[in-house]
C-alpha cells in the first residue's frame, strides 16, 4: 500500500489518495527511491487527515470561531482525559513515524538505487525534517511535554513505552531539525508543479516554521532573520505578498496562490473534504463568534461611518454576514474562505469541495516579523516598522490605516494591535489560540491578564469566571493526555491540572 503512494507525486489528481495501512514500515521495504518517496508521501497523508483537528486546536480555545452544532470541550475549557477527539496526539506521531523512517533509511536506499542521486536524497530528508518539526511544534503548543521519538517503529520488538520530554527539549530538537534542513541547502525553492510547491516542504516553508518556533520560544532576533529570508528573498519564484486586493480571495479559491507558503492539499475534484459544509451558510457547524463578527462589521463600517461593502475585502470575503445591506444589525458570521468562490453570491459547487488549509502564507510571516520587532527592540524605528507592516496589510484589505504615534504606545498596546490584525487577516486559519497563548506565556506571564481578557471577550461558550479560573493555572493552558495513552504507556504522567480536576 505504501508503494502505491509513489504515484502521488506524478499525478496531481491522485496526489495523497492512498493511505498506508499503518505507520510501521518494515526494514525490507527500502529498495528504491520510489519506495522512499512513498513513505514520505504518507507523512503528508496523515497530516492531511488532521485538517479539521488542526483548525479546532488552533481556533476554538481562541474563540474566534465556535462550534454551533455538537459540542467541543475546547471552547468551554471543560476538558478531561477521556476526550479522545481533542486530546489524542496519536495522529501527529503517525506523521513523525513516517519522517523518522525516511531519515533512518533513505541513505541506504541511495546506496543501492543508482537512479537515486544525493541531491534527491537530501531533498527527501529536508522534507522529513520539516514534517517531524511541524508535528512536534503542534504537540508542544497543545500538550507542552510529550515523548520525543527520533527513531522509526519498524518491528514489534522496539520499545513502545517512552516517557515525556520537556517543552524545552522538544523545542531544541525542532530547531535542530530545521537548522539541519536549512544548512543542507537541499530543500527546494519550488517543485515542477505549483500544487507541489505549495503542498510539499520547500525552503520557504522551513523558514516560516522556524520563524514561528523562534517567536514562540522568545528568540526574537532569530525570528526576524527567518522572516526576512522569505520577505527579502529575490528569487523569481519566491512566495510574495499579493498587494492587489482583488486577488485576496484567490488564496482560498482556487488556492496555491503566490502568497501561499505551505498548505494542506486537496488537489483535484476527487479529493474533497468537509470544510465547505462545515463552514457553509446553510447549516454551519462552525461560525465566527459574536465579538469576531463585531470586528468584521466594524472594519466595514469604518469609512465615514457607512458600509462600503464593495471594497471591504475581509468582511465580505473572509466572513459573510447576514443582512449585508444593513451591517449594523448583522447577527451571524459565516466563514466564507472555505465555502465560496470569491463573492458571497457564489457557493462552491459539489465538484469543488476541496478547499485547502493554509498553514503558512506571507501575510502571516509579515505579522510574525512585526511582533518580533516590537519584542526585540523598543526603539521608535523598530516599532514604526512593525506598524508599517500592519498598515500595509490593512491597505490591501481597504481597512483604515492606524495613524498613531508609537511613542504614546506601550509594548502591550503594540502587541494587541498586531494580534488584532492577525485575528482578522488570518481568521479561521488555525492561528488564534496559539497567538493568544504566546501572549499569555511570554516573559513569565507578564501579560497573562491581557491574554485572559481577550479569551473571555471573544468566547461564546463559557462563563467568564470559569475561563478566568482555568487560565490562571499554567498547566490548564495545555491539553490532557488521552486516557488510553496513559494505559498503553505507563511511563507517561498526566498533566497535573487534569489529575486535580478529575
Amino acid at each position: 500500500m505504501l508503494l502505491s503512494c509513489l504515484f502521488a507525486f506524478t499525478s496531481c489528481n491522485n496526489w495523497l489518495d492512498v493511505v498506508p495501512e499503518n505507520e510501521q514500515v518494515s526494514g525490507s521495504y527500502w529498495q528504491s527511491k520510489e519506495e522512499a518517496e512513498a513513505v514520505l508521501t504518507s507523512g503528508y497523508i496523515y497530516l492531511r487527515d488532521m485538517h479539521v483537528s488542526l483548525l479546532e486546536w488552533g481556533e476554538l480555545r481562541g474563540s474566534s470561531i465556535y462550534k454551533t452544532i455538537g459540542y467541543s470541550p475546547l471552547q468551554s475549557f471543560n476538558l478531561n482525559a477521556d476526550n479522545k477527539s481533542v486530546c489524542n496526539w496519536g495522529p501527529f506521531y503517525k506523521v513523525i513515524s513516517m519522517a523518522n523512517s525516511v531519515l533512518a533509511n533513505v541513505e541506504y536506499v541511495q546506496q543501492i538505487d543508482d537512479t537515486f542521486n544525493e541531491a534527491q536524497m537530501n531533498s527527501f530528508k529536508a522534507e522529513a525534517y520539516f514534517l517531524r518539526a511541524l508535528s512536534y511544534f503542534y504537540i508542544v503548543r497543545n500538550w507542552r511535554d510529550a515523548p520525543l521519538i527520533l527513531s522509526p517503529y519498524e518491528d514489534d520488538s522496539q520499545e513502545k513505552e517512552v516517557a515525556k520530554s520537556t517543552e524545552a527539549e522538544i523545542i531544541a530538537q525542532i530547531k535542530e531539525d530545521l537548522t539541519t534542513a536549512i544548512k543542507s541547502e537541499a530543500a527546494k525553492a519550488f517543485f515542477e508543479e505549483d500544487w507541489q510547491t505549495k503542498g510539499r516542504a520547500t525552503k520557504w516553508a522551513i523558514y516560516a516554521l522556524m520563524a514561528d518556533v523562534c517567536l514562540w520560544n522568545g528568540d526574537y532576533s532569530e525570528a526576524i532573520v527567518y522572516c526576512n529570508n522569505i520577505l527579502e528573498a529575490s528569487e523569481s519564484r519566491r512566495p510574495a505578498f499579493v498587494e492587489d486586493s482583488e486577488q485576496w480571495f484567490e488564496m482560498f479559491y482556487p488556492g496555491n496562490s503566490n502568497e501561499s507558503i505551505f498548505e494542506i492539499q486537496f488537489y483535484g475534484s476527487s479529493q474533497t473534504n468537509q470544510l465547505a459544509s462545515l463552514f457553509g451558510n446553510s447549516i454551519p457547524t462552525y461560525q465566527y463568534t459574536d465579538e469576531m463578527l463585531v470586528d468584521f462589521v466594524t472594519e466595514a463600517m469604518s469609512i465615514d461611518g457607512y458600509p462600503d461593502l464593495e471594497n471591504q475585502v475581509r468582511t465580505i470575503n473572509a466572513g459573510i454576514v447576514t443582512d449585508n445591506a444593513d451591517l449594523e444589525i448583522a447577527k451571524e458570521g459565516y466563514v466564507w474562505k472555505y465555502t465560496g468562490t470569491g463573492t458571497n453570491d457564489n457557493v462552491r459547487p459539489s465538484s469543488e469541495q476541496n478547499a485547502h488549509l493554509i498553514l503558512y502564507r506571507v501575510a502571516d510571516v509579515m505579522l510574525m516579523k512585526a511582533e518580533a520587532m516590537v519584542l526585540n527592540d523598543n526603539s521608535a524605528a523598530s516599532w514604526n516598522e512593525a506598524l508599517n507592516i500592519v498598515n500595509r496589510i490593512r491597505a490591501r484589505a481597504h481597512a483604515p490605516q492606524h495613524e498613531i504615534e508609537v511613542s504614546g504606545m506601550t509594548e502591550l498596546d503594540m502587541l494587541k494591535l498586531i494580534l488584532s490584525e492577525r485575528n482578522i487577516e488570518l481568521a479561521a486559519e488555525g492561528k488564534r489560540w496559539y497567538d493568544l497563548l504566546r501572549l499569555g506565556r511570554m516573559m513569565d506571564g507578564q501579560y497573562r491578564d491581557a491574554f485572559i481578557d481577550l479569551v473571555v471577550k471573544y468566547n461564546n461558550s463559557a462563563r467568564a469566571e470559569w475561563i478566568r479560573s482555568v487560565l490562571r493555572n499554567d498547566d490548564a493552558l495545555f491539553l490532557p493526555i488521552w486516557s488510553s495513552e496513559l494505559i498503553n504507556n505507563p511511563k507517561l504522567v498526566q498533566n497535573p491540572y487534569y489529575d486535580i480536576v478529575q
